[in-house]
């Protein structure tokens, strides 16, 4: 099942419409630094963002650090924008073989520059989240918006708040079903 989705992901990764209405919403839901780091995704990751918020506007959600940060939450991947052959063998590893992704996952000592070109994409499926959320503290989101970038794959990471906990489990649901 987790394959047909990534498949389908792909799918409208590779041949994705971006709605200019969508667009025009989500520009009204951001502050200018944020619209800039919106703007730079790739259209598959602008995509997965606002069905992501129109997933959570049917649920009727409306707190406006959870919707920041679903619009914001991939920005992490601009410091390496992955081709969607990339996008591709992360995936299909990540099924087959998760405690090696996660390994191969890790940032070296190095520094991400010097790993090979294979391995960057691992580090940027692994790293992208705190990447995010350091830019998008940048660009004036609230802290807990950036709490919520920072944990979006570990959906229990917050639950010291109740709020917070539950913020962070809506953002999880809804990057795993958009």
């Amino acid at each position: 099942m987790r394959i047909l989705y990534r498949m389908r992901q792909f799918w409208h990764a590779v041949a994705v419409k971006v709605d200019p209405n969508e667009l025009a919403r989500a520009r009204e839901l951001l502050n200018t630094a944020q619209w800039e780091l919106f703007e730079r995704l790739q259209p598959g990751e602008k995509r997965h963002a606002l069905a992501m918020l129109e997933r959570l506007a049917g649920q009727g959600e409306s707190q406006p650090d959870l919707i920041v940060a679903t619009l914001l939450h991939d920005v992490g991947k601009l410091r390496y924008p992955l081709n969607p052959l990339e996008r591709t063998i992360v995936v299909l590893a990540g099924a087959l073989m998760p405690g090696l992704v996660r390994n191969w996952g890790r940032l070296s000592p190095d520094g991400f520059e010097t790993l090979p070109r294979w391995r960057k994409a691992f580090v940027v499926s692994e790293q992208h989240a705190g990447w995010g959320a350091d830019l998008a503290r940048i660009s004036g989101v609230s802290p807990l918006a950036e709490a919520l970038i920072r944990e979006h794959h570990h959906p229990h990471a917050l639950s010291a708040d109740r709020i917070e906990s539950r913020l962070l489990h809506k953002l999880w649901v809804a990057d795993n079903k958009s």
